[in-house]
């Protein structure tokens, strides 16, 4: 598992593609956060990081099936997983490896978005600074949030071996797991009951929970089912198509 962990390390960044996957995430947080006056944390009037925690999502639809979207795709397309599949490894460690690159350049891509943090906090008025926990539950949002998108985009990855397809299908599932059910109740016929549970199943409303600085077990224990699901989904696709190969 980590010869594979770090062949995929090495590979991201082996190519400029990774390089500008990351530049870009931070380039599109810091127009938006800083420059647009539309959404500038500068025009909020106080100082918080509410705009970074609803902004980042959105950009993360774009960014981690972006990094994931050659992790299995691109064995398949070269011939390389029929020789994975020879090797002592479990089908296991073949996709734990691909997932913990996956969101170690997840990682990465957040680490420098503490500058924000230090930068609010040298704004912020004296004896007003931001609130800690509720930032700090925030980060461990996105990175749940970051976890399940990487989980999905492997899956998706792993039913084909074309990389844009792997990506589109990819940015498709996160933006209906994280967008979908939470639109989904506002239908109407659902009012008045089954719309709550709608909103439930959807990643937004545990997002938003962890957001508020509130770490509740339930919410951590839905970021680590769904993501244990998609993995697994992944362990399936791969057998199914070497079996099939």
């Amino acid at each position: 598992m980590y010869a594979i962990f770090k062949k995929d390390i090495h590979q991201f960044f082996s190519s400029i593609t990774g390089y500008a996957a990351i530049i870009l995430f931070l380039l599109a947080n810091g127009l938006f956060l800083f420059v647009f006056p539309d959404t500038s944390l500068l025009d909020a009037g106080y100082a918080n990081l509410d705009g970074l925690f609803e902004l980042a999502p959105m950009i993360f639809l774009l960014l981690i099936p972006a990094i994931t979207m050659r992790s299995l795709a691109d064995e398949f397309r070269s011939g390389t997983m029929e020789l994975l599949s020879t090797k002592p490894l479990t089908w296991w460690q073949i996709v734990w490896g691909k997932y913990w690159a996956c969101l170690l350049i997840v990682l990465i891509a957040l680490i420098p978005t503490v500058v924000y943090y230090i930068a609010m906090s040298q704004l912020a008025a004296t004896n007003n600074g931001l609130d800690g926990g509720s930032i700090l539950g925030s980060y461990i949002g996105l990175l749940l949030l970051g976890g399940v998108f990487t989980a999905t985009g492997i899956w998706s990855s792993s039913l084909t071996g074309n990389a844009v397809v792997a990506f589109l299908i990819a940015i498709f599932t996160c933006f209906i797991l994280y967008n979908g059910f939470d639109a989904l109740s506002r239908v109407p016929v659902f009012s008045g009951g089954a719309d709550y549970y709608l909103k439930m199943a959807g990643i937004r409303y545990h997002y938003d929970s962890i957001s508020r600085g509130v770490v509740d077990s339930r919410d951590i224990i839905y970021f680590f089912s769904l993501t244990g699901l998609m993995l697994y989904l992944t362990k399936i696709s791969l057998e199914r198509k070497i079996w099939q190969g």
